[in-house]
């Protein structure tokens, strides 16, 4: 088939989306050439350790039963939603209902659910740049244009409510945020936090938090207060996961957290789309939270010392990379190579340092100058080897 017949079958719209980052520098590993070296992979956000023991022998002897292969309610298992709810007390002081939360197919699903619940083709989101790929190739696929507040280095990433605001128009329909940010690792403090809920108050817009990062907090603060105003469902919209939390990312463990009223009208699309999460997902979510707060504790505590070496190895002097913000799983580095776009320095990374990471212009408009780095996925002694590689690359090389 021709290459003008195959566009006659695919929408305008998701022609004109860029194809998923991650499978495309992962490509470029059969180009690699064999020198040797041991690929070190800081391009996706996977964490490298196993679920806790105990959840999978249980999960072993839950697949036995008949009844974990059926479906479930499209929202997701009662007893299951209950166990949440516990959990969100102990993790927000929420008091929510189990019609608070509808369990989806990854963050990415309920982020999905969100959109087509909230927006139609035409509509307008205000983005914190630098953002998750995939929440602007999403809204791109459905004709809902992105408007994307800009990062200011001297602010470390953080979002300013004040420009986010005067971004919004008459159009708008969201303010989206990720904290722990993906791709930055910045932590949005709380009271800003409490800054944009008040802003899409006032504009009569929702302010969709997405928290896939949020048991990566150092200390287990709570992440807001938003879930104590009682009110809280007329504008805020939470997108959950349990994935890295639990290190279930291929169980794909989200959820779309709002108003019960917000959850009733996101069925209708759940139900079209993927009717229900997984019995086992479910099943393996109820565990972790009514069982493994302490295991969760030890991994984040794991986690804030590799950020913690990483920072510390990065930044002494001699690198030419300079680290702009990180945390939680990432960093995100502007390299020394312009007029270089990331794309450039990220595949010369793979073919000369045998480090694979993602280009800074994947997570926005005008962002070539940066790589972003997933160093939550590798562990403590592969830190100062893959730091050593950076530094081992010199300006005249790119």
């Amino acid at each position: 088939m021709k290459e003008d017949e195959i566009h006659m079958m695919v929408s305008p719209l998701i022609l004109n989306v860029h194809f998923p980052p991650i499978s495309e520098v992962k490509r470029w590993l059969s180009e690699r050439p064999d020198d040797g070296q041991e690929l070190i992979d800081l391009c996706q956000a996977v964490p490298d350790y196993a679920p806790a023991p105990e959840l999978t022998e249980h999960l072993s002897r839950l697949v036995r039963d008949p009844q974990v292969s059926k479906y479930s309610p499209d929202e997701g298992l009662p007893e299951v939603r209950e166990a949440i709810c516990a959990y969100y007390g102990r993790k927000y002081g929420a008091r929510l209902s189990p019609g608070n939360f509808c369990l989806t197919i990854g963050a990415s699903q309920a982020f999905w659910l969100a959109i087509v619940t909230l927006c139609r083709a035409g509509d307008e989101v205000v983005v914190q740049a630098p953002y998750y790929f995939d929440h602007p190739m999403a809204l791109d696929m459905l004709g809902i244009h992105g408007v994307y507040a800009p990062l200011v280095e001297a602010e470390g990433g953080l979002p300013n409510p004040a420009v986010i605001e005067r971004l919004i128009t008459v159009r708008t329909r969201a303010i989206l945020l990720v904290s722990p940010s993906n791709p930055t690792g910045v932590i949005t403090p709380p009271e800003t936090i409490r800054e944009l809920y008040n802003v899409a108050r006032r504009h009569n817009i929702a302010l969709i938090l997405d928290e896939t990062y949020n048991e990566f907090i150092p200390g287990g603060l709570c992440p807001h207060d938003l879930f104590n105003d009682s009110e809280w469902g007329e504008h805020f919209v939470q997108i959950a996961s349990f994935g890295k939390t639990y290190a279930l990312t291929g169980y794909r463990a989200g959820m779309l957290v709002a108003s019960g009223e917000f959850i009733h009208h996101a069925l209708k699309a759940q139900d079209t789309m993927a009717v229900c999460q997984p019995r086992i997902t479910q099943l393996a979510v109820k565990f972790g939270v009514e069982n493994l707060d302490n295991w969760v504790a030890v991994n984040r505590e794991m986690m804030a010392r590799r950020h913690d070496l990483f920072r510390t190895e990065f930044t002494r002097p001699g690198n030419s990379f300079q680290l702009v913000a990180s945390g939680a799983f990432f960093a995100w580095v502007r390299h020394p190579f312009s007029p270089c776009s990331g794309r450039q320095v990220a595949k010369r990374l793979v073919d000369e340092a045998a480090i694979l990471c993602l280009p800074g212009e994947v997570f926005g408009p005008g962002l070539e100058g940066y790589l972003r780095l997933a160093f939550g996925n590798i562990q403590e002694d592969a830190i100062p080897e893959a730091v050593r590689r950076f530094r081992s690359v010199k300006v005249e090389t790119l």
